[in-house]
């Protein structure tokens, strides 16, 4: 039996490469977005890419009810992998409190939201046993200033706690944590040489990571063979952050 996907945030960036490298796989790949044009494009390049069509699409804004409801209705009826990572980083609008009570609540909204719902409205159809929740979290949760790293801070502990309700029913929930990967929408406007230089200067293995090398973690989680990996937060840095057990 072909193995299903749901790719949230899955046109561009770490979305499109895990969907690139679960289609290459042979997965059946539904990716989701708020653009359709995009999601367009990205169903187009990976299906020619792969020689076959993988990869179907749906428009969805992850963080609004009526938008979960549609596309639970419009997934496969069992979902084997649920990666969830719609999400981003809301715009300064002001040093006020009513500008900080909204960059606040939209950063929730765009890294929180855009998890819990999906998986509310998925969860019924997730393969039991076998299962797979990836969410993608970040070094910004352990270090990292704001509401952004406070989002991804939430994320983090959301997946333990999920991780234990499901694990007796063999689903397993997990946690990606990337450190520095230029390549993406998220850098899009504060990429400089600089930049690069600034954060690669903090980084052990003396580079930045690539999307692709955030995708193969993503699939190895999403994979029968990490039925033994749950509840954890899984950093892929490059060594920024050295854990202690």
């Amino acid at each position: 039996m072909t193995r299903t996907a749901v790719v949230t945030g899955g046109g561009t960036g770490l979305g499109r490469a895990i969907a690139d490298r679960l289609a290459a796989d042979g997965l059946e790949v539904t990716i989701v977005g708020r653009r359709a044009e995009v999601l367009e494009t990205a169903t187009k390049e990976i299906n020619a890419a792969v020689g076959a069509d993988r990869v179907t699409y749906v428009v969805a804004d992850c963080a609004d009810p009526d938008d979960v409801r549609a596309l639970a209705d419009a997934c496969p009826d069992r979902v084997d992998v649920l990666v969830l990572n719609a999400g981003g980083l809301t715009p300064s609008t002001g040093d006020d409190l009513e500008a900080l009570a909204h960059d606040w609540a939209a950063d929730y909204r765009l890294n929180v939201l855009t998890a819990v719902l999906p998986v509310e409205a998925l969860l019924s159809r997730l393969a039991r046993p076998g299962g797979r929740i990836v969410a993608m979290s970040s070094i910004a949760a352990l270090r990292g200033p704001g509401s952004y790293g406070a989002s991804k801070g939430a994320i983090n502990t959301w997946i333990t706690g999920l991780a234990a309700e499901v694990a007796a029913d063999g689903i397993t929930a997990n946690a990606v944590a990337p450190g520095f990967v230029p390549d993406t929408e998220f850098w899009d406007s504060r990429r400089s040489p600089e930049l690069i230089a600034q954060r690669t200067s903090q980084i052990p293995v003396g580079r930045p990571g690539a999307p692709e090398e955030i995708a193969a973690l993503v699939a190895h989680l999403g994979s029968p063979e990490a039925g033994f990996t749950t509840g954890q937060v899984v950093g892929i840095h490059g060594g920024a952050l050295l854990a202690r057990l």
